[in-house]
């Protein structure tokens, strides 16, 4: 299925609304995306036009976003663009959704902590070992750090 997959870059411009819904948890908020621009004439940064879309964020990254994020704090957005019209009272209206798949905080303009939640969709797997990536499975380990090359096969004479 094609979709349009974008990355938005601005400010949250709502407080995050949390809902525990029937098929798993939901937040959303408005996000606000400013272009800026050199203004020549002025030899100053200049504040562009502003889109706003709502961001919907669903499952473990819904529980996130209401912990994480506050009003006016800057973020990246990587998710599916929905743009979507209705009529209302007579009126053509226009909103462009963005269903996330992944948000943080943009840390060009600030810093943050990572704190690892767990996971509460899934149980618990145990802790499996580390692959040995350097061996081919079936083959004892290497002894030596000289590459082993296999033999070239014999050539059969008729």
């Amino acid at each position: 299925m094609n979709e349009t997959m974008i990355c938005a870059v601005g400010n949250v411009a709502t407080q995050p609304v949390f809902r525990e819904l029937a098929n798993g948890p939901s937040a959303r908020f408005r996000l606000a995306v400013t272009a800026r621009y050199w203004d020549r004439e002025k030899s100053a940064w200049a504040d562009g036009h502003t889109n706003f879309f709502t961001v919907w964020a669903n499952r473990q990254l819904a529980g996130n976003v209401s912990a994480s994020l506050a009003v006016g704090e800057p973020v990246v957005v990587q998710g599916r663009l929905k743009v979507r019209t209705d009529v209302r009272e007579g009126q053509n209206w226009t909103s462009a959704d963005i269903d996330a798949v992944a948000i943080g905080h943009d840390l060009s303009r600030g810093t943050a902590a990572f704190r690892r939640t767990g996971r509460t969709e899934t149980a618990a797997a145990p802790p499996r070992p580390e692959p040995n990536w350097e061996t081919v499975a079936g083959e004892p380990p290497a002894t030596d750090t000289t590459e082993q090359r296999p033999e070239p096969a014999a050539a059969v004479v008729a």
